[in-house]
């Protein structure tokens, strides 16, 4: 075991002691699986995005936190501001409950019920921005409404993925990638009675979403590496020339770029005037390897073990909390504490049961606590309707999911 190693070990056998003890103390028993928030954490990692962001200002994406005294918390920061939506029912709630009244929609919807509820709304209309990427958006908008009197706030969805030797690289977005056709829709928004372009997006999730120190890999994080740099370098080239084209259809307010692994680069470009963050606030499981930060978990969920089958496997009480993306071993959640334990290749993390191995197996307990991390953020939270949130060695408070107030955006 390396030095490194043992020092991450003796972390995490510090903060299983101090989850432990936080629950223990609890006046009711402890429900599992129990989800906790280490606020420590999250306050540390804030802040750290905001000085990555060296004066650009951070929207909080929703669907990476996914619990309103969250996302209130980020908002409540200096250096956040907005929200950046993954759903538009959601937009219209987070409105209502006046926990922002600057929402940006990060995807295209075609949710006609709440369409309907935001063109009939003027408060909501004036806080909301829709994302498009074709006039076909544009259309599903007025095939719900009457009257135009209530303008609608629009944003474009440009394609930042890196085109190499005619091959693109990066998330399968928006069909938008030339600076003509950018600006062919954006014409078409502003001619358009009813309709305020006022933003762009450009998403480079090739370079936000993609580890690249990871351990054991060198030659592929080198290989990720240099397409991250070609990729930020092209993109600022795209970027500055679609903005000054559409500088003469209309004026922009905002133009957001980026994602928590890609603050500096994408904070760098002077075109982009916020950049989206969410997941640099919880850290999940797959932002562990990143070469430009070091971020600190703060998301946990504790399981209980049930039974020992033998002296080097314990079983603990579900815990199958598999992410999306690509069906692979980096989905699944991460066996955190007490260090050194690991899913069985044979069944993995398990709907109702889970066997773990390793060392610590032989210690623990029927009845002992198991601390894992998700591999994404904010889907954790779907599995929970409340959230405990811990600030030193005391949780201070229970919260509500989304799902904990009635809602599954």
């Amino acid at each position: 075991m390396g030095t490194e190693e043992m020092l991450g070990n003796i972390v995490r056998n510090r903060l299983r002691a101090r989850l432990d003890a936080a629950v223990a103390a609890l006046p009711a028993p402890l429900r599992t699986p129990a989800m906790l928030v280490d606020l420590d954490a999250f306050d540390a990692n804030a802040a750290d995005l905001v000085r990555r962001a060296n004066g650009t200002p951070l929207r909080v994406a929703s669907k990476s936190l996914r619990v309103p005294a969250l996302l209130q918390r980020a908002l409540s920061r200096p250096g956040f501001h907005g929200v950046l939506a993954y759903s538009l029912r959601e937009a219209l709630w987070l409105h209502d409950q006046l926990i922002t009244d600057d929402i940006v929609m990060g995807y295209p919807s075609v949710d006609r019920g709440s369409l309907s509820t935001l063109v009939a709304s003027p408060s909501a209309a004036s806080s909301i921005t829709l994302m498009i990427d074709s006039v076909d958006h544009l259309e599903v908008i007025d095939s719900v409404r009457s009257s135009k009197a209530v303008s609608i706030r629009i944003a474009i969805d440009v394609d930042a993925g890196l085109r190499v030797s005619g091959q693109h690289v990066g998330p399968k977005r928006s069909p938008l990638h030339d600076t003509s056709a950018v600006v062919d829709l954006a014409r078409a928004v502003v001619q358009r009675p009813g309709f305020t372009l006022v933003g762009v997006m450009t998403y480079e999730g090739q370079v936000a979403g993609v580890p690249d120190d990871v351990p054991g890999q060198r030659a592929k994080s080198m290989i990720v590496r240099r397409l991250k740099a070609a990729s930020v370098e092209q993109l600022k080239v795209r970027r500055h020339a679609i903005e000054a084209a559409l500088r003469q259809v209309a004026p922009l307010e905002f133009w957001n770029a980026g994602g928590s692994g890609s603050v500096e680069s994408s904070a760098s470009d002077p075109v982009v005037t916020e950049v989206a963050a969410g997941s640099g606030l919880l850290v999940p499981g797959l932002f562990d390897n990143y070469q430009a930060f070091r971020p600190r978990p703060a998301a946990f969920f504790a399981v209980p073990v049930v039974r020992r089958p033998s002296p080097s496997v314990v079983t603990v009480a579900g815990g199958g909390f598999i992410a999306s993306g690509p069906v692979g071993a980096d989905r699944a959640p991460i066996p955190w504490a007490p260090p050194g334990l690991h899913l069985s290749g044979v069944e993995g993390a398990g709907e109702v049961q889970t066997p773990l191995t390793g060392h610590p197996a032989s210690t623990l307990k029927v009845g002992d606590l198991v601390w894992f991390r998700h591999a994404k953020s904010g889907e954790l939270f779907e599995h929970t309707n409340s959230v405990h949130l811990l600030s030193g060695a005391e949780i201070v408070d229970e919260v509500p999911s989304y799902r904990g107030t009635g809602n599954s955006f």
